[in-house]
């Protein structure tokens, strides 16, 4: 999108895009006119630009439109032809020189508003002051970052310098209370063995005194208390150990090695910036006329890691490859390297998708991009097409567009699309390819899933009805059911099962493996009873139809409660399409409701039987209702 300089006037870039804009500036226009001028004001014979190379004629004119000289033989033929016959034609002197200058102009102007024809050059000049502005933009969030950046540094080491001091007064605390309780340990023990040292040698003072001084009957009467005495403290001596009891080195760990490489990196300052070459984007949704469409962004450096801030310049456009009809999109910055772009396309049909990232494109842009049409499923009324079948309990389209049924009469009965019976899966019983009340079936590719209700089991066939393998048996454990009614399949292959009578809903891998529990038997937004239909809007949701408690609750992949809709009576059906909306059949209030993305319902389709399930054709999303109480299989088109 240009923007001219004087009046603001938006003009959309040519089809073609970029490369089929004028190449020739205004000024090299005004070079050029200036040159054809000089020719025309010099005394020098000017060639004939549309003679052969030789020709002695000279010019005798100037065309302004062709831009050539033309001699009198040229010049008639020149008048002759149609369109050149309207062409302004000048002569080759100071007049014609005069009218060159205000007749010639350039080809391509960039606003249709009168009088802006002549202002190329400040357009550019416009161009290259929003760059410039640009760049002082840049240059002032260069110094906001390396404000901010200062100030995280400051931060951080003087929360490193606060840790190591605390670290230090910690460390000499414990060294003081580690020398305290050794030095505590060794005086006890010297004291110890000072106090034996005293007993020693006051027994044998008392000894030497009591020989030297006493009669040998007074020796006699305490000679024995002093051996006795003596002999428990060398007893003591003899059973202690003469050892200190603590070491006197006291050592600490202070390996800086490490810490001093890790403190070396730590404030290494990172100009990493996003590689639009390795950032990537999705969508999770179907692009429509007149519906939002939102693309995400992730943002990556050159090495493939995600880049965690904000701040860079993306943007979004859809170019309709029919008209050259460009939308713009609006671009919501999340500050974690994350980025939405929504856009509103306005025709259906080929698409680009371009997404830049500083004017880079990202990867896979453009990107071809098919806009579809808009549903309307107010105009769904009428039937446009009826299949017999007896008691049909659900409903599966393939990619080929055959019509799977699972039938009260135990077996899965398999139409073409005129409605023309080619195939019957199965029969009663519980061997294996066997059914009983196969209430629900699923199919994805050539795998076909049914919900063997009767059998406590879910099997898993070939489109064509080849037994593959099977898992579950009746219980309330992990990977065990109590009347199984739905399943289906997600984008990671995983089955999702509805358990009706044990009020869950089960998740495994597509062999059968457990995964996953969502229990309804609980208090809260979390609890439902009895659940039947499944379905998965395009952000990989879980909806489940909640048949006696007459609402649609909502849940992650992961199995959190997000948020519940409706008030259908008697949901069993439920499926959903690209864009969001939702079509409930309601087995008690004998209709099918439609709702859309945001919960709200928006029509109902009555004068149905008690339908069960319902299923959406893949290829254009027609509607399939397996009209139970009524014997049929109804089909309605979605006007486009």
């Amino acid at each position: 999108m240009f923007q001219c300089p004087i009046c603001q006037q938006n003009t959309s870039i040519p089809v073609g895009g970029a490369s089929v804009l004028p190449q020739k500036l205004h000024l090299g226009f005004e070079v050029e006119v200036a040159g054809y001028m000089s020719k025309m004001t010099s005394n020098s014979d000017v060639a004939c630009d549309q003679c052969a190379e030789g020709s002695s004629d000279p010019a005798v004119v100037f065309c302004c439109a062709c831009h050539h000289f033309l001699c009198a033989f040229c010049l008639e033929h020149h008048k002759r032809n149609r369109i050149w016959s309207k062409h302004k034609i000048v002569g080759l002197d100071q007049e014609g020189a005069r009218q060159l200058h205000t007749t010639m102009k350039p080809g391509d102007h960039y606003c249709s508003q009168p009088n802006h024809e002549d202002n190329k050059l400040n357009f550019y000049l416009t161009k290259l002051t929003g760059a410039i502005d640009e760049n002082k933009r840049m240059i002032e969030q260069v110094e906001i970052s390396k404000r901010n950046a200062f100030l995280a540094i400051n931060q951080a080491f003087e929360i490193l310098q606060q840790t190591l001091e605390e670290r230090k007064k910690t460390v000499f605390s414990e060294l003081e209370a580690n020398s305290l309780s050794k030095t505590t340990a060794l005086t006890l023990q010297k004291e110890q063995f000072e106090k034996m040292v005293g007993d020693i040698g006051h027994y044998t003072d008392m000894a030497s005194q009591i020989l030297q001084t006493h009669t040998d009957h007074e020796i006699v009467a305490l000679g024995g208390l002093i051996p006795t005495e003596l002999q428990a403290t060398l007893k003591r001596v003899q059973t202690i150990s003469l050892t200190p009891n603590q070491h006197s080195n006291i050592s600490v760990s202070v390996k800086t090695d490490d810490f001093v490489r890790q403190l070396s990196k730590l404030g290494e300052i990172s100009v990493f910036f996003p590689s639009p070459s390795s950032c990537k984007w999705m969508s999770t949704s179907a692009a429509r006329v007149r519906t939002r469409y939102h693309v995400k962004v992730q943002s990556n450096t050159s090495k493939g890691e995600e880049y965690p801030h904000g701040g860079v310049e993306v943007k979004g456009e859809m170019r309709s490859t029919h008209n050259g009809a460009v939308v713009y999109g609006e671009v919501e910055d999340h500050r974690d390297g994350t980025y939405t772009i929504t856009l509103t396309p306005q025709t259906p049909g080929p698409h680009q998708l371009l997404i830049t990232m500083d004017g880079q494109h990202v990867q896979n842009s453009p990107n071809d991009l098919d806009v579809r049409p808009k549903r309307d499923y107010h105009t769904l009324c009428n039937a446009q097409q009826v299949i017999q079948c007896n008691r049909p309990l659900c409903v599966a389209i393939h990619d080929n567009g055959d019509i799977y049924v699972g039938s009260y009469d135990h077996c899965i009965y398999v139409f073409d699309q005129t409605g023309q019976l080619k195939n019957t899966i199965g029969c009663s019983g519980s061997g294996d390819g066997q059914f009983s009340y196969p209430y629900g079936v699923s199919i994805k590719g050539d795998v076909l899933y049914v919900a063997d209700s009767g059998n406590c089991r879910v099997q898993k066939l070939t489109s064509s009805g080849k037994f593959l393998h099977k898992f579950g048996q009746q219980g309330s454990g992990q990977g065990q059911f109590n009347c199984p009614v739905a399943v289906i399949i997600d984008s990671n292959n995983k089955l999702i099962v509805s358990d009706y009578c044990n009020h869950r809903i089960q998740i495994f891998n597509e062999n059968g493996g457990w995964l996953l529990t969502i229990d309804g038997n609980v208090s809260g937004n979390h609890s439902f009873h009895f659940p039947w239909g499944l379905a998965l809007d395009p952000q990989g949701n879980i909806h489940v139809a909640a048949e006696h408690s007459n609402i649609i609750k909502v849940f992650s992949k992961e199995g959190v409660y997000v948020r519940m809709y409706g008030d259908p009576n008697g949901p069993i059906g439920l499926a959903i399409d690209d864009e969001g909306y939702s079509l409930v059949s309601e087995v008690s209030g004998h209709c099918l409701s439609i709702y859309d993305p945001e919960g709200n319902k928006i029509h109902t389709v009555g004068n149905l039987k008690n339908p069960h399930g319902t299923a959406l054709d893949p290829r254009d999303g027609s509607v399939f209702i397996a009209n139970y109480g009524a014997n049929t299989v109804l089909k309605y088109c979605v006007n486009i």
